[in-house]
């Protein structure tokens, strides 16, 4: 078995399609609604068949409780893997993204953290190992 699809919750799909896609470099992938639900869902470029991520609507309760009780606590929703951190960190910071942490070591990897605008931290990491 594998990961297709994961989501996390956003409180603007659009704004949220533009960071994913504008920012971070992935591509849409699924996009459609039905009675007001919207399905969308992004990949990154160079793995379109890869695992997807559901940029789900907040608007089910337990979905934005659990959404801003990882923020508030300043957990990511999210992690994604790099090789190298540093030219993601700059790519990002060159079209418009905002870090909450540059690049930092810790035990075993470097980490920095990202919001999206709609929610959420990001975490990328580079694995020292």
């Amino acid at each position: 078995m594998q990961i297709k699809v994961t989501n996390i919750y956003v409180d603007d799909q659009e704004k949220a399609l533009s960071f994913y896609t504008n920012v971070l470099g992935m591509a849409k992938k699924a996009d459609f609604g039905n009675a007001g639900y919207r399905w969308l869902t992004v990949s990154f470029a160079d793995d379109p068949n890869g695992v997807e991520l559901q940029l789900a609507a907040d608007t089910n309760p337990v979905g934005k409780a659990y959404q801003q009780g990882l923020y508030s606590q300043g957990q990511p929703a999210v992690m994604f893997l790099t090789s190298d951190i540093k030219a993601e960190h700059a790519r990002i910071t060159g079209k418009g993204g905002k870090f909450k942490m540059d690049p930092t070591d810790v035990t075993g990897s470097t980490i920095a953290q990202i919001e999206d605008g709609c929610g959420n931290l990001i975490q990328i990491t580079q694995l020292k190992w």
